[in-house]
């Protein structure tokens, strides 16, 4: 599967000349427009050899919530919070689409099969989700903070 996200991407069919010259004068002066901006976000990579499907948890305006499944193929990164980061602490699950490996912590979210937005971590069964144990992250608030995944354990920590 191409998707990294769960979002849609634009997809340029084709380029005629004049599109071709547009393309290659912004791609010249980006990288001057964009020098002052740090990129901020939080990403998760997955370093193994299977797709994996990932869920992440955080505290928002409206309580808890939970979101998925962003599909990271195998030796891509997926960016899963655009921006700069709002929270102390983030919350991932991750399950290995081939072999049903998981990355899994002590702290219980709900989840749904399919493509999901979460509000709330309480009476997940009886609300007709998952519930699944997360990971916590502490991000030291962080403006941006990436998950490595692998399948050596021990190597699953974080980095900002």
């Amino acid at each position: 599967m191409e998707t990294v996200s769960r979002h849609a991407f634009p997809r340029l069919n084709r380029l005629t000349p004049f599109g071709s010259t547009a393309l290659f004068v912004l791609a010249s002066f980006l990288p001057l427009m964009m020098a002052g901006e740090a990129r901020a976000d939080f990403r998760v990579c997955n370093g193994t050899q299977n797709l994996v499907g990932v869920a992440i948890g955080y505290r928002a305006k409206d309580g808890w919530m939970t979101e998925g499944w962003w599909q990271v193929p195998a030796t891509t990164c997926a960016t899963l919070i655009e921006g700069e980061l709002q929270s102390r602490y983030y919350y991932l699950y991750a399950e290995d689409a081939a072999r049903g490996g998981r990355w899994t912590g002590d702290v219980n979210m709900c989840v749904a099969e399919n493509e999901f937005k979460i509000t709330g971590v309480q009476d997940c069964f009886a609300r007709g989700f998952q519930r699944m144990g997360f990971k916590e992250y502490d991000t030291g608030r962080q403006g941006s903070w990436m998950v490595q995944l692998s399948d050596t354990p021990g190597t699953q920590e974080s980095q900002n």
